[in-house]
């Protein structure tokens, strides 16, 4: 199933699903982080780029499991 971000808000929930994943003594794995690298992939850059800097501030212990595009 394609997933893609369309605003700041679709990009904003994704950052709540992968804190609350890490939150839950969970790691971000199988289809979570299938669907977020796709969107990462297939989004406007800018939305990629916005999904990475609130990771960063927000759980920079995240970045590890996403594969960051060349912008």
């Amino acid at each position: 199933m394609p997933y893609r971000w369309n605003d700041r808000q679709d990009v904003d929930e994704a950052v709540v699903v992968v804190m609350n994943t890490l939150d839950s003594g969970q790691e971000i794995k199988g289809w979570l982080m299938r669907t977020l690298q796709q969107a990462i992939d297939d989004s406007d850059p800018q939305l990629a780029q916005y999904f990475f800097g609130e990771l960063e501030r927000h759980r920079p212990e995240a970045l590890r499991y996403f594969a960051k595009p060349a912008f």
